[in-house]
Parts: C-alpha cells; sequence; structure tokens
C-alpha cells in the first residue's frame, strides 16, 4: 500500500479528514490541533506519529512506505 491507495482506503472507511496527515497527498488546511501522521523520515525510511498541542511524537519507524501506511491504517481504523 502506498500513500494514495491509504488515503483511499481511510476515505472509504469514513475516516474524517482532520484526524490524520499523509505527507504530500492529504494535508488538511488548517491544520487541525490533534492528528496522526505518516511522513518521510529525516535519516531516510518512513515514520507514523502523533501531533498534538503543536508537537511531533514519533511513534514508530519503518523501513518503507508500505510499512508505514499499514501501520496508519491500523491505527485510524
Amino acid at each position: 500500500m502506498d500513500r494514495r491507495a491509504l488515503h483511499a482506503a481511510l476515505v472509504e472507511a469514513r475516516i474524517p479528514d482532520g484526524y490524520y496527515r499523509i505527507e504530500g497527498v492529504h494535508e488538511p488546511v488548517p491544520t487541525p490541533p490533534d492528528f496522526l501522521f505518516v511522513r518521510r523520515g529525516d535519516s531516510g525510511g518512513w515514520e507514523t506519529g502523533a501531533f498534538e498541542r503543536g508537537t511531533y511524537e514519533v511513534l514508530a519507524h519503518h523501513p518503507d512506505e508500505a510499512a508505514a501506511c499499514a501501520h496508519l491504517l491500523g491505527l485510524l481504523v
């Protein structure tokens, strides 16, 4: 699963737009106060985590996009 397929799955599952941010695919404006995210990591790989009170907290590091997308899907569905 890539980021676009993840977004399609979340839309199909009727997860509200403000609950998540998918780098380069789904970036709600204005930025919600709290949400889960998937993004490229600074040192390679991918990260999933939570944004709360203006702070990003990485919950897990993943070797590839597919693993990160599967993790975020599991957190939201």
